[in-house]
């Protein structure tokens, strides 16, 4: 419902705009087409932006310094000001776009599950937004303003797998760094503060994986660069064909792979399946519980959980075995989660047994339900639990974890869960608006932040490449940053390989897609391939960032200052070579 009410503000504020596109709207910025005068003062010029719909008045058009309105009616301006302004407004707008793209891809995944949603579709629709600006930097306009233009397709493709690679990946292992002990990094262990030896984080052999696919995604990167480091010129367009296809099959046989061996998202249904069963475990302790969970300070309230404890402990040994716990789990309803009672209580003891003994004494029982009910809190609305209390809270709450379990095991649904099936379909529906939404954003607004772009770059002299390096790739990969940098808060080798792994994952579709659209873009409108210093830019974060998780499992902290210093090193390499040495 969230989702439906920001997409719906947000159609007022486009409503808002057309509403005054169709009058006179004052703007703190000039636009270079109208220098409107008051009736009694012939000589004042107005400051404001005066934006009408129609044709431009003679002596208007006869101003040497105008731009060029979006579609005919989208806002323009030649002043840097009035650019930066725009480029705010649609970022913003292509931040919601990879926004419900995102969420409607993690929901149609927990749907319809891996597979060819989960391994063919969903990998392009992340990738979506960043190519849709890469397409319209150079599809529209003659074949010069394609070749200005086309620079932001780069920038934007460069900074937004730089910033996967560097900025979100050094963020991921500073907050989900854990104590390494014996070259592995604990589970929610983190004592040793910022030690750059003793802590950071695990990944399994599947992350190693994903790191070498995308290590191998830059093969189109070397191909088209071969003209220029053999410094010819007759087989450039060639080099860009052949770059092209090889880029075509590798995203074809990428893809295949995620079809047939959907880890990644097989991963994810896992880590659902585990949240969820410890959410139903919860809520059935708090009606077993004798006396209020929580006290009034919103500690959990450990009189009650022991009293719990003593009596689920038959035997008086001060221990829970699988077999006590089994009979607390007892009404848990374990058949709507379509588990059975043993692998119901081996999730339990995997989250709450920290000794490894497979029982649980009072303070593991009584630490591990306090850390789930903290989490709850987290999962959901904190102040829903101040209103309604911690009984409606955490019921309200199992109840939509229960709906979004059955979601993800709907393949196996029997025929008469009637309610399942509705909400497959509510959610299914949801999934299908949030994606139709998210790609209209994404197809209307890029063409206008990318004229935005390269006016802000007239009006600053400021080189576009640097301007869609830093700030697109903020657009487009913000809500994959906040996704990667929570998951991998969670201080969990599980939630971190899924972390690492979907990051590798992005860098490669950015690696085989993106650049495949941009490399048709070069050599449908025969544009001239000069990106020397860009690409090496690529290859060097790939490869380093590739190759040194390709034999490793374990990111010590210090890796993440390697990862950030790539990141101004990047920006530092293309100045030098491109305004210093004049590679471009």
């Amino acid at each position: 419902m969230a989702s439906f009410r920001s997409s719906a503000s947000l159609l007022l504020l486009l409503l808002s705009i057309s509403i005054a596109l169709s009058t006179v709207l004052p703007l703190p910025v000039s636009d270079g087409l109208d220098s409107p005068t008051l009736p009694h003062h012939p000589g004042f010029v107005s400051p404001y932006l005066v934006l009408r719909v129609g044709s431009a008045s003679p002596s208007a058009t006869s101003s040497s310094d105008t731009c060029e309105q979006t579609y005919g009616f989208m806002p323009c301006t030649t002043s840097w000001i009035g650019n930066l302004f725009l480029i705010l407004v649609y970022g913003y707008l292509m931040f919601q776009a990879a926004t419900y793209l995102s969420n409607g891809s993690e929901l149609l995944l927990e749907i319809l599950g891996p597979g060819i949603v989960g391994g063919l579709f969903l990998p392009i629709l992340g990738a979506l937004p960043d190519a849709m600006l890469i397409l319209v930097s150079g599809l529209s306009g003659s074949t010069e303003t394609a070749q200005s233009q086309v620079s932001v397709g780069m920038g934007l493709l460069a900074g937004s797998t730089v910033m996967l690679l560097t900025v979100i990946w050094g963020s991921c292992v500073v907050v989900g760094k854990c104590d390494i002990q014996d070259t592995v990094a604990l589970d929610k262990s983190d004592t040793n503060g910022f030690s750059l030896t003793g802590s950071g984080v695990s990944n399994d052999i599947w992350t190693s994986y994903a790191a070498r696919i995308m290590v191998i995604s830059v093969i189109p990167f070397i191909i088209v660069q071969v003209p220029q480091v053999l410094n010819s010129t007759s087989g450039r367009h060639l080099a860009v064909l052949i770059a092209l296809i090889v880029s075509l099959l590798l995203l074809i046989a990428y893809c295949l792979y995620q079809v047939f061996q959907p880890w990644i998202q097989t991963r994810r249904l896992n880590y659902v399946e585990h949240k969820h069963v410890l959410f139903g475990f919860l809520t059935h302790v708090r009606k077993r519980a004798l006396g209020k969970l929580l006290n009034d300070d919103g500690e959990v309230n450990r009189d009650v959980l022991e009293k719990l404890f003593t009596m689920l402990d038959e035997n008086d040994d001060g221990y829970l075995s699988p077999s006590e716990l089994k009979a607390l789990i007892v009404g848990m309803r374990l058949e709507e989660l379509e588990l059975d009672e043993d692998k119901a209580i081996d999730k339990i003891l995997t989250e709450f047994d920290t000794s490894n003994d497979y029982r649980l004494d009072l303070d593991e029982f009584v630490n591990g339900i306090s850390r789930w009910i903290r989490k709850a809190i987290k999962s959901g609305s904190a102040s829903g639990m101040k209103i309604h209390g911690t009984a409606k809270f955490l019921d309200d709450l199992h109840k939509k974890t229960r709906q979004e379990h059955a979601l993800v095991k709907s393949g196996d649904e029997s025929e008469g869960d009637e309610e399942s099936v509705e909400n497959r379909r509510t959610n299914l529906l949801k999934a299908i608006m949030l994606l139709v939404l998210g790609t209209f954003l994404a197809a209307i607004f890029a063409d206008p932040l990318v004229d935005a772009v390269d006016e802000f770059s007239d009006a600053t002299s400021i080189p576009t490449f640097f301007i869609s390096f830093i700030f697109l790739p903020l657009a487009t990969n913000a809500s994959e940053a906040v996704s990667a940098i929570i998951f991998a808060s969670r201080k969990r080798q599980k939630t971190a390989s899924l972390t690492f792994s979907e990051l590798y994952g992005a860098a490669t579709m950015n690696n085989l897609l993106c650049l495949a659209v941009f490399l048709a873009l070069v050599y449908i409108r025969g544009l001239t391939w000069d990106f020397s210093s860009e690409v090496l830019v690529i290859l060097i974060v790939c490869v380093v960032m590739g190759v040194f998780a390709s034999f490793r499992t374990t990111f010590p902290l210090w890796t993440a200052g390697i990862a950030f210093s790539l990141y101004p090193f990047s920006l530092a390499l293309v100045y030098v070579l491109d305004y210093i040495f004049g590679w471009s």
